[in-house]
């Protein structure tokens, strides 16, 4: 038994049937005219052709109810699809438009209208929103900007579409700024580089006067000639003129005037000692004088806004090498006594000569020692140098060396003290 259809809000279908089709009728087996058989004939005739008529209705029938309940199914199917079906308000980066869709939820709107967004782009409503009928959606990719903002440098993502837009979203401010972009420019997907000077206050000290200026400059050395003031010769500031200005910055300009001066230097040379066996010990011979050299220096003398500077040393160039002093050292041990004089009062003609020193010289410098020797006098005892700059035991013993060749002659004024 097929059962009745469900009721949907669809017009109901009205079925009627087709009208039972007309027999045929049979051809005439001859041209003659029907016998008197024919009564008979015409009855059976009758009845066949009614059996055929009710197989025809039922035949009917049996095709009709098949597609009414094809049609009537149809029909609910349809109002689904419309249920369905949604108006959707798409904006993508500001450009919008209205669609038909039958997606769930942002996903799938996105998914169906091949539109890929990543962790910097901005969707609203969030992805994974059911979607409703009459829904507005907004997508915003996100652009690179690298932003140099008063000489910091930074990497960001914005999903602006012009410089302007992008500065105020990043709250960067933007009234008397330099840009290095005009504020309407777009930002392209791809990525924009952009540089920012804000506009900030410096003052300048400068010539015992104060100025401040609003500026966007680049440089100390910018701010400076936009405020009027000149940099000449060795002029510089307080801080590097290829610095950065900062706001509330106070930058001092230096005035310098500057000359030059070359100065000639003494190299001292060096000693160099070296033992000699041939001299008695504590017997220091000179045997090469040292010779100090010479450098010429250049030096730089510099004034700053009136106040002398210490002068700073810029070249230098060695004229004359130093000589290095070479300086014999005996190591020879001194003898013990001299046959003939060791009995003598030698400390009083020490007092007598030289008041017991052994460097004594007297005024011209021709004598000198403990007894008081001229130099002739001392090489020929043996001596090397000076007497006043051997040791006391050295002298001492030349000296006893003299008395046994001439006695007490050579000291004719104190040589009486040699006998107390």
């Amino acid at each position: 038994m097929v059962s009745a259809p469900a009721r949907t809000t669809s017009t109901p279908l009205t079925l009627t049937p087709a009208p039972p089709r007309r027999a045929p009728a049979p051809a005439p087996d001859h041209p003659h005219p029907v016998t008197a058989a024919a009564p008979a004939t015409g009855r059976r005739r009758r009845a066949r052709t009614a059996a055929g008529q009710g197989a025809a209705v039922r035949d009917s029938w049996r095709r009709i109810v098949p597609q009414a309940l094809v049609v009537a199914f149809l029909a609910g199917g349809t109002t689904a699809f419309v249920a369905a079906d949604k108006s959707v308000h798409l904006t993508v980066d500001g450009e919008p438009r209205t669609l038909h869709t039958f997606a769930g939820n942002v996903d799938d709107l996105l998914a169906a209208e091949g539109l890929g967004v990543g962790p910097h782009d901005l969707v609203a409503p969030a992805r994974g929103s059911a979607l409703e009928d009459g829904e507005e959606v907004v997508v915003r990719y996100g652009r690179p900007l690298r932003l140099t903002l008063d000489g910091t440098s930074r990497q960001m993502w914005t999903t602006a579409r012009t410089v302007d837009a992008a500065l105020r979203q990043l709250g960067v401010r933007v009234e008397g700024a330099f840009l290095s972009a005009p504020r309407t420019a777009p930002v392209p997907r791809t990525g924009l580089t952009l540089s920012v000077r804000t506009e900030r206050g410096v003052t300048f000290m400068a010539d015992g006067r104060e100025r401040t200026i609003r500026t966007n400059a680049a440089t100390v050395r910018e701010a400076l000639d936009q405020a009027g003031i000149t940099l000449r010769g060795e002029d510089t500031t307080s801080v590097p003129p290829d610095s950065f200005p900062r706001d509330g910055q106070t930058v001092t300009v230096l005035r310098i005037t500057g000359t030059r001066e070359v100065r000639e230097e003494r190299i001292p040379y060096e000693t160099e000692r070296v033992d000699d066996d041939t001299l008695f010990a504590g017997t220091e011979v000179v045997e090469r004088a040292g010779r100090p050299g010479a450098r010429r220096v250049t030096y730089a003398l510099r004034t700053v806004n009136g106040v002398h500077q210490p002068a700073r040393r810029i070249a230098e160039e060695v004229v004359r090498e130093p000589v290095s002093q070479l300086v014999k050292v005996g190591t020879k041990p001194l003898p013990s006594s001299v046959a003939g004089a060791d009995h003598l009062d030698w400390d009083a003609l020490a007092q007598c000569e030289s008041g017991g020193r052994p460097s004594a010289t007297d005024a011209s410098g021709t004598y000198g020692g403990l007894y008081q020797f001229d130099v002739t006098t001392w090489h020929a005892l043996g001596g090397s140098g000076r007497p006043q700059d051997a040791p006391a035991g050295e002298q001492t013993f030349r000296a006893k060396k003299l008395y046994v060749q001439r006695g007490a002659s050579p000291w004719p004024h104190c040589g009486r003290r040699l006998y107390r």
